[in-house]
């Protein structure tokens, strides 16, 4: 690790590498659902610490999704692709549940809703 990596992140980098995460994120399908897990509202938040670890929470659209251990370890495995990333770690919850609502108005369009 270089001597660079060792020193904490400003502020602006920290936003700069939640931005890169979140856009690997978006590459992230529910392989039943033609639209990626962060327009369906299944990212709920994603915090870039000062060692460059990053924490991402998240939901599935339901407890008994097909793709539940197959989702989270490909956006934690997406998220470590990021240059500066030190390593990712992927906290599935249930509470708030998922629902429709959370879709983005582009995830709606997509699914005709």
């Amino acid at each position: 690790m270089s001597e660079q990596e060792n020193q904490p992140l400003s502020g602006i980098e920290k936003m700069v590498l939640k931005e890169q995460v979140t856009e690997q994120i978006r590459t992230v399908y529910d392989p039943e659902i033609p639209v990626n897990i962060y327009e369906l509202g299944m990212v709920y938040d994603v915090v870039v610490g000062d060692d460059r670890t990053v924490e991402i929470t998240m939901t599935l659209t339901s407890p008994s999704c097909p793709a539940a251990q197959i989702i989270p370890a490909e956006v934690r495995d997406k998220a470590e692709l990021v240059e500066g990333v030190r390593a990712a770690n992927v906290h599935v919850v249930w509470e708030p549940r998922w629902d429709p609502s959370m879709m983005s108005e582009e995830a709606r369009l997509t699914l005709g809703m």
